[in-house]
């Protein structure tokens, strides 16, 4: 109690924010569309863990995901010694493939 007000006794969880490029894009969407559940995760300390599994869930399965359709597509070490731009290529269409899903399935949800 302040005064003739109450206030709530609120800890701020001091977890070091670890995630990357996925978790900082499911932060933006949460603050942005799910204001509420940001505001909520926020309030319970469970923000930095929530973006941080996001975040590593998010380029496992990119990883994963990527392996899979290199392997289907053909694209392999030998590809990339005879015709290294056309591995590049091949490669960086997979990624952009890949992480749209992901981005769908996983970020904006």
């Amino acid at each position: 109690m302040h005064g003739d007000y109450y206030l709530p006794d609120l800890a701020v969880n001091e977890e070091e924010p670890t995630y990357g490029k996925y978790g900082m894009l499911r932060k933006q969407f949460l603050k942005e569309h799910r204001l509420a559940r940001y505001q909520y995760l926020l309030m319970t300390g469970e923000l930095i863990a929530h973006l941080n599994r996001v975040d590593q869930d998010a380029r496992e399965q990119v990883e994963i995901m990527m392996k899979q359709m290199a392997e289907k597509q053909g694209v392999t070490e030998e590809v990339k010694m005879q015709d290294q731009m056309k591995w590049v290529g091949a490669m960086n269409t997979i990624k952009a493939c890949e992480e749209e899903i992901v981005l769908k399935e996983l970020i904006y949800l």
